[in-house]
């Protein structure tokens, strides 16, 4: 049995530089600029884990999931190999996207706690998360080369966001390192020296055109390295998370009244 969505046809794809972020995605999932992560995502769809026999790899690049309209972004590294590489979805499928849709949901950011598979009902409310390399790497490491070939998506995904964005969570260094071109490119200025990261690490960067600032906040990666070791506990991350949240004006709501349907 297969738990992914069924297949489907694709209109013709514009290349970046799409004129909304729907679009965007439906560009971005057709890339293949590098070489290596083409032949490892496809590899790992075709190989599978035994866990995960009966699942039609998404084996694509995965592109952002939120609201077009977001207030906050989320950018992480990239997708791991069986989690959204499989599911087709960022931060799907593993125990590191637990983790973080859990405490999205203790702050009423997300409609569930658990992220299983495309289709599944999970809705973020006011969140958009992507990631500077939209291909699963090779033990979860992307080259230099492949964050700077894949960076027009993100700075592109950023620009259509300016609008509403007005804050941005990003999960560990090499998020950081790989934002700040990014967030330059999609008109905001970022200080010279750049600002360093570190959990809890807070910028305000201001608009190049006048319009509104964004405010960077820096927070561990939700990675089981992490996670496991305390490093990066639930609470901390709620706490990161929560200020972002009410410096981008949304409102603290709390968990919706009823359990999670599927807690597992």
């Amino acid at each position: 049995m297969t738990t992914s969505e069924p297949a489907r046809s694709y209109p013709a794809r514009r290349a970046p530089g799409a004129e909304t972020l729907a679009e965007l995605d439906e560009a971005l999932i057709d890339c293949r600029a590098c070489p290596r992560l083409v032949e490892w995502r496809e590899e790992t769809a075709r190989t599978k884990r035994r866990a995960y026999a009966d699942w039609d790899y998404w084996g694509r690049p995965v592109p952002g999931f939120g609201p077009p309209d977001a207030s906050v972004a989320i950018v992480g590294l990239a997708p791991a190999a069986h989690g959204g590489n499989r599911t087709g979805r960022m931060f799907t499928g593993d125990r590191a996207g637990d983790f973080l849709y859990s405490a999205l949901y203790d702050l009423g950011l997300a409609n569930r706690r658990t992220a299983t598979h495309r289709g599944d009902g999970l809705e973020l409310r006011g969140v958009r998360i992507t990631s500077p390399v939209h291909c699963a790497p090779p033990a979860n490491r992307p080259t230099p080369g492949e964050r700077d070939t894949c960076r027009p998506w993100l700075a592109r995904e950023l620009r259509l966001l300016r609008p509403t964005v007005r804050s941005a969570v990003v999960l560990g260094a090499f998020g950081w390192q790989a934002v700040m071109p990014a967030l330059e490119a999609a008109g905001w200025s970022v200080p010279r020296p750049r600002p360093v990261f570190g959990h809890g690490a807070r910028s305000t960067l201001r608009a190049a055109d006048g319009g509104a600032p964004l405010t960077l906040f820096g927070c561990y990666h939700v990675s089981q390295q992490n996670t496991f070791t305390g490093r990066l506990t639930p609470a901390m991350l709620r706490e990161v998370l929560g200020t972002a949240a009410e410096a981008a004006g949304l409102p603290g709501s709390g968990p919706d009244p009823d359990p999670d349907p599927d807690p597992s």
